[in-house]
């Protein structure tokens, strides 16, 4: 019986720059940077993460008791907060827009402009109702979890399952 070598295929310069741009066409951010760095340059995000974590837990917006107040137009905390994270964001782009800044090491930053697609609309009552049932979103399930409430494990086992699937079945999606 012969056995036959597989083949290992190298993409070309020609397919990389291809699937960038394919993946360009429906992503926020494609991040393409050519800088390696040492294993322990990452500590910094480790940092930054825990200082958001200890924000978010200052702020109360972990609490499933906010955020059921916000689902129930009972309390303006939560609308707050999150006004103010769209404010800053919004003054974020303007200002890499107007003067062109660059990454820390120099890179550009690059917006690309986005249609309006029906399944944002979708998507996002998908979110808000995960996130009225569970009273977690993901960016304040790790802090949850810090904070002792172990049982949004399963909300964080769930989110990357999600996350799983969609991969598998996003060539099939309409996007």
């Amino acid at each position: 019986m012969e056995t036959q070598e597989k083949k290992i295929h190298t993409p070309s310069e020609a397919e990389l720059q291809r699937d960038l741009e394919v993946r360009e066409l429906d992503t926020m951010c494609v991040n393409e940077s050519t800088l390696v760095h040492k294993p322990w340059h990452n500590i910094k995000y480790v940092l930054v993460g825990i200082l958001f974590g200890i924000v978010f837990v200052k702020a109360e917006i972990i609490s499933w008791f906010r955020i059921q107040e916000m689902f129930r137009l009972q309390s303006f905390h939560m609308y707050g907060v999150i006004g103010s994270a769209v404010v800053v964001g919004a003054i974020g782009v303007f200002l890499i827009r107007r003067f062109n800044i660059k990454t820390i090491y120099g890179e550009t930053i690059v917006i690309h402009p986005k249609t309006f697609s029906k399944g944002n609309v979708i998507g996002g009552l998908m979110f808000g109702l995960g996130w009225a049932i569970t009273g977690a979103c993901p960016g304040p399930l790790y802090a949850q979890i810090g904070t002792g409430a172990t049982v949004i494990t399963v909300t964080l086992l769930s989110a990357i399952a999600g996350t799983w699937v969609y991969g598998l079945l996003r060539d099939k999606l309409p996007h």
